[in-house]
């Protein structure tokens, strides 16, 4: 079996170093060059042809975001973006061109401490070598037609009237933070329903992606805190390094945040999420399982159906990884298997359309 051939592209010789280092440790794996900035990473992408491409943004003469813009454009290639926490905010810009995934860096200044996730990056680099860059193009597309819309208003969050669903819980992890913009974004502040979600992120991303979504829907988006109360109109984002659970009190649902413990695998769990809401709101519960590696969300979404409450997931079609979909429609919970583009849709449609038959399964997620 040929082995992944990887461009290393970082503005720094011991970064570029170590990174190569890391990858060319692991099975399977090749670096076939590095690169020191842009203009160096596009001659080396068309002589060397890459498997996969690290990215960093920050670099001198062209940096990663017009790199990225020629990749997608020239050579469609998978990549992943290893950014500092200080810089959270470029990585969703970079998701938003096309990178497929990201790493945090363990500083921001040049240091020894990079070693220390290899094991992640040597799992991502294999996860997404045979993903097909045509699903993420869609995705690209699909935000531009949404941020092309007029501006959302917030007037209405939270004053719509409680519809059949009281809670959406939503679980991605690789490809996930552009199919939940492009989802949230879609919604109505009158959507009746809360969201929350579960999104595989390390601490220090997770407010900026919540800051992100808020200025692009008219819902009201922000990452959770341990008592935060859940009403319709709101989307709750788990924050990195912990996860997000449900309670009922006497005022209603409230959120409680459960720090990772050195077993857990998935951080912020969907699992953990959607049990809790399926506890917690019973046949009004809604769950949603999008593009990801892994098997988060089966149990979440089982949880759910015996519950009585609906499960979603996304299809195939446009799922960046089919990973966690595909654990969570072979549970037999999944009521409807739909494409990204329709997902907004089908959500709104469920949160308000009373008396409809959730048991129904659809054909496509036989």
């Amino acid at each position: 079996m040929d082995k992944i051939k990887v461009l290393v592209v970082d503005d720094s010789a011991y970064n570029r170093m170590a990174i190569s280092q890391m990858l060319s440790s692991a099975t399977g794996i090749a670096v076939a060059g590095s690169a020191h900035d842009g203009v160096d990473a596009i001659a080396k992408t068309l002589r060397l042809s890459p498997d996969v491409i690290t990215l960093d943004l920050e670099m001198p003469n062209m940096d990663g975001f017009t790199f990225l813009r020629w990749l997608m454009k020239e050579r469609p290639t998978p990549v992943l973006v290893l950014s500092s926490r200080s810089d959270s905010r470029s990585v969703f810009r970079a998701l938003e061109l096309g990178a497929v995934d990201f790493l945090a860096k363990p500083e921001a200044r040049i240091s020894r401490s990079i070693e220390s996730i290899r094991d992640e990056l040597v799992a991502k680099v294999q996860a997404v070598l045979n993903l097909e860059m045509a699903k993420v193009k869609s995705a690209i597309e699909l935000l531009a037609l949404e941020k092309a819309a007029p501006a959302p208003l917030k007037e209405d969050a939270g004053r719509s009237r409680k519809g059949p669903v009281e809670v959406v819980a939503i679980g991605s992890s690789t490809g996930g933070p552009p199919a939940i913009q492009a989802i949230v974004s879609s919604l109505p502040a009158d959507l009746g329903a809360a969201i929350l979600v579960a999104q595989h992120m390390p601490p220090g991303f997770t407010k900026s992606f919540a800051e992100r979504l808020n200025k692009l829907s008219s819902l009201m988006v922000f990452e959770a805190a341990a008592g935060d109360r859940i009403s319709p109109g709101s989307v709750l984002i788990a924050p990195g390094g912990h996860h997000l659970a449900v309670k009922r009190d006497r005022g209603g649902l409230f959120a409680e945040l459960v720090p990772r413990s050195p077993s857990d695998k998935y951080v912020p769990s969907a699992d953990r999420m959607m049990t809790s809401v399926a506890e917690a709101c019973g046949a009004a519960a809604l769950a949603v399982v999008l593009t990801g590696m892994g098997k988060d969300g089966a149990e979440g979404v089982r949880a759910v159906k015996q519950r009585k409450g609906q499960c979603l997931a996304e299809s195939e079609e446009s799922a960046v990884i089919f990973g966690m979909p595909q654990e969570a429609i072979r549970t037999g919970s999944i009521d409807k298997v739909l494409p990204l583009a329709g997902m907004a849709e089908e959500i709104l449609l469920r949160c308000r359309a009373a008396g409809s038959d959730p048991a129904r399964a659809d054909e496509n997620s036989a």
